[in-house]
């Protein structure tokens, strides 16, 4: 996948489009995404020993990788991104846009 947990990125398409956000968990079996903020959704939920709060919780939701794009924070806009070897041989991403190493 061209994105890890942790990384900022931006959605490009959908009811989110433009919003930036951090990556919470990455599902590389599904091509899913649960971006910080994003697809918000509202669960109903019953008190629980260990969950204490109970009613509507608002929650994110997974969203499609393809749908976010990595955020070049120089460039300050979404980006895409290269794969390139080092000299001692450690594969890093590296941002089109602006040659940034992002590893």
């Amino acid at each position: 996948m061209h994105v890890k947990k942790g990384d900022t990125v931006v959605v490009i398409s959908g009811k989110d489009k433009g919003k930036t956000g951090k990556i919470l968990e990455v599902n590389p079996t599904k091509e899913r995404v649960i971006v910080e903020g994003v697809n918000m959704v509202k669960k109903h939920q019953k008190p629980t020993p260990q969950m204490k709060q109970a009613g509507i919780i608002e929650m994110e939701a997974p969203i499609h990788a393809s749908k976010v794009m990595i955020y070049d924070s120089k460039t300050k806009s979404g980006t895409r991104i290269r794969y390139k070897k080092l000299e001692d041989g450690k594969k890093v991403r590296v941002s089109v846009k602006s040659g940034e190493v992002l590893d």
